[in-house]
């Protein structure tokens, strides 16, 4: 398939990421260099000086709200693509109509409490929309360990699942990026399976 094959079959499609960091930004990213019509991006921080090492934005972006800074850099990449942001806190109670409409979503929380938040919203009131969910990408090296598990049809997690972040182990960009291009890669391969 050509490339332009595949950017007029992904414009149709809509996909949601929850939360414009490491994750969230670089997976936008990718999707956006790919060809995806439509982002539904939702975070609720400021870009610091401290997210540049791992996270999309420039230093003249430090003190811009993530979503603004990630739309514009997006933008930048593929003028085409919709974005729609959400500069709010996600909750249980809102997730349902901030990702309403999303054909997949991406989970892209620091916080493990987060991430079973999503999950268990997205399984009971978005049922049969795929969320692809990042875990463990902590530290440097031991990318052999880095992989994708299908849970089932609709729950995918990539990432070593044990590598937590800790001020000894932080996370990085490399492996950051590998996460979160192997949830962009997860997002292309079901979109590319829908007629």
């Amino acid at each position: 398939m050509k490339v332009s094959e595949i950017e007029n079959h992904l414009k149709r499609f809509t996909v949601g990421i929850a939360g414009a960091g490491g994750l969230g930004s670089n997976c936008a990213v990718a999707l956006a260099r790919t060809g995806v019509g439509k982002l539904v991006i939702a975070d609720f921080d400021l870009v610091e000086i401290s997210n540049l090492s791992r996270q999309y934005y420039f230093l003249n972006q430090v003190g811009m709200m993530k979503t603004d800074a990630l739309k514009e850099n997006l933008l930048n990449i593929r003028p085409s693509i919709n974005i729609v942001v959400h500069q709010t806190k996600l909750t249980a109670g809102n997730i349902p109509s901030v990702f309403a409409g999303c054909d997949v979503i991406v989970e892209a929380f620091d916080r493990s409490e987060m991430k079973e938040m999503i999950i268990e919203t997205v399984q009971n009131e978005l049922a049969g929309i795929p969320l692809i969910v990042g875990s463990g990408m902590a530290g440097w090296g031991k990318t052999e360990i880095i992989r994708l598990r299908k849970i089932d049809e609709t729950l995918f997690i990539c990432g070593d699942e044990s590598s937590e972040a800790t001020d000894d182990c932080p996370p990085l960009a490399p492996r950051v990026s590998i996460v979160a291009n192997m949830q962009a890669n997860t997002v292309i391969e079901i979109l590319m399976n829908k007629a």
